[in-house]
């Protein structure tokens, strides 16, 4: 672990020390900590969200099937045979 040291205004101190007081968290850490893993994870769903935005207007969709998964081995075996010189 390492430290780190923050200034706060008192509102914001007293804020926290009544969410350990009230039994939420066991100490300011595990409060900061806690806010912290719930930004990391809605930057997270952010980046998820953005993915399948970028996704949905890529295009038409495309049909998957057994044949397109076949189609789709052959030409990587055969893109990967050629850079092997086979």
């Amino acid at each position: 672990m390492t430290s780190i040291n923050i200034s706060v205004p008192q509102q914001m101190r007293d804020w926290v020390e009544a969410q350990v007081a009230a039994g939420r968290y066991g100490n300011v850490s595990e409060y900061l900590r806690d806010l912290i893993r719930k930004d990391q994870s809605e930057a997270a769903q952010r980046r998820l969200e953005q993915f399948l935005l970028e996704g949905l207007e890529s295009g038409d969709a495309a049909t998957i099937s057994p044949e397109f998964w076949e189609a789709k081995r052959k030409s990587l075996l055969k893109r990967f045979g050629e850079k092997k010189g086979t």
